[in-house]
C-alpha cells in the first residue's frame, strides 16, 4: 500500500525535476518510446523499510546494518540514474566501492555465510574466516549486481524479483526462520505494488536504485535464511530461488570476458534481449522468463523438501 500510494506523487515529481528516462534512438536497449518516470526506487525503498520497523524489531544491530547497507545501495543508484537521465554515466568506481561498502556493513553485524552441514554425518563444517568474509561479500555484491542487470525491459527485474522472494519466503517458513521469512514477504509486497506501475507499458522505472537495493535485500534474506545450515546440496536452493537473473547475467559476464568488454558496460547479451531479437513480444519474453524463474524456484522447494 506504501508504494501504490507514494509512486504517483513521485511521478509527478520526477516530471518537474527532469528525472525521467528518455528513449535514445541511437540506445537498442531503449525500448519505451516516451520519457518514464525514474523514481519508483524511492517507493520501494520506503514501503520496505516503514514496513520492516513496524513488524521486525529483532537484532537491532542487523538491524541498523541492513538498513544502512540498502540506504548506501540506493543512494549511489539514484546518483547513477541522475547522471543517466543528462546523458552522462557514472564512473563503476565509485558503485563499486559504495555496494562492497554495504556488504560489509552486512557481514560486520554478523549475517554471514559460515559453511554447510555434512549430509552423511550432520556435523557443520565452518569455513576460514577469510573465505566466509569473500563468499559473504561476493554474494551480496553479486546478486545486488544481477538483479540490476536483469532490469532491462517493462515488468521483467519486478517480477524476477517477487517470484525470487516468494519462493525464498517458502523456505523461510519451511526452515523456521521468522526474521527471514518476514523480510521476505515484505519484499513481495513491495514488488506487487511497483509492479502495478510497471507492468507493460511501464508508467514508471525503479532505475538502479530501486534495482540495486532490492538485489541487495534479496541476497541479506538468502544469508540470513537459506544459507543457515544448509547442506552441500541444499546451497542450491537459493541460487536456484534467483535462477533466472544468476544464469543469465553468468552468461553475460563470461561472453564479455572472452569477448574483451568491460563487464559493466551494457549491452544486449541478456537473454530478454536476445528473446526479443528472435521474433517474441515484450509480453511474450516477460511471460517466458517468469515461468522459467518459477520453475527454478520449485526446484529449490523440491531441494529443500527432499532434506538433502
Amino acid at each position: 500500500m506504501i508504494v501504490l500510494l507514494l509512486i504517483p506523487p513521485l511521478r509527478k515529481m520526477a516530471y518537474k525535476i527532469d528525472f525521467v528516462d528518455k528513449p535514445r534512438p541511437d540506445n537498442e536497449r531503449k525500448i519505451h518510446r516516451e520519457p518514464i518516470p525514474l523514481t519508483a526506487g524511492i517507493a520501494i525503498f520506503a514501503g520496505f523499510v516503514i514496513t520492516y520497523f513496524v513488524f521486525i524489531r529483532d537484532n537491532m544491530s542487523e538491524t541498523l546494518a541492513i538498513m544502512a547497507g540498502g540506504l548506501l545501495v540506493l543512494m549511489i543508484g539514484l546518483v547513477d540514474d541522475w547522471y543517466k537521465t543528462h546523458g552522462k554515466e557514472l564512473s563503476a568506481l565509485p558503485k563499486l566501492i559504495v555496494q562492497l561498502l554495504a556488504a560489509v556493513l552486512v557481514y560486520k553485524s554478523g549475517i554471514v555465510f559460515h559453511g554447510f552441514t555434512n549430509p552423511f554425518t550432520g556435523e557443520e563444517i565452518l569455513l576460514w574466516s577469510w573465505a566466509q568474509f569473500l563468499l559473504t561479500i561476493t554474494w551480496i555484491f553479486g546478486v545486488t549486481t544481477v538483479i540490476n542487470f536483469s532490469d532491462g525491459m517493462d515488468g521483467l527485474a519486478g517480477s524476477l524479483s517477487t517470484i525470487s522472494a516468494l519462493t525464498l519466503f517458502i523456505v523461510a517458513l519451511a526452515k523456521n526462520q521468522p526474521e527471514s521469512a518476514m523480510m521476505a514477504i515484505i519484499l513481495v509486497g513491495v514488488g506487487l505494488g511497483y509492479l502495478r506501475y510497471n507492468k507493460p507499458p511501464a508508467k514508471v522505472f525503479m532505475g538502479d536504485a530501486g534495482a540495486s537495493f532490492i538485489g541487495f535485500m534479496l541476497a541479506v534474506i538468502a544469508l540470513n535464511g537459506a544459507f543457515k545450515q544448509a547442506t552441500v546440496l541444499s546451497l542450491f536452493i537459493p541460487i536456484l530461488a534467483l535462477g533466472v537473473p544468476i544464469f543469465d547475467n553468468l552468461f553475460v559476464v563470461v561472453k564479455r570476458f572472452l569477448n574483451g568488454k568491460p563487464i559493466y558496460q551494457a549491452d544486449t547479451s541478456q537473454a530478454h534481449y536476445r528473446l526479443l531479437a528472435s521474433g517474441l513480444n515484450p509480453k511474450q519474453v516477460l511471460m517466458f522468463l517468469c515461468l522459467i524463474n518459477v520453475c527454478f524456484g520449485l526446484t529449490s522447494i523440491i531441494i529443500l523438501m527432499l532434506k538433502v
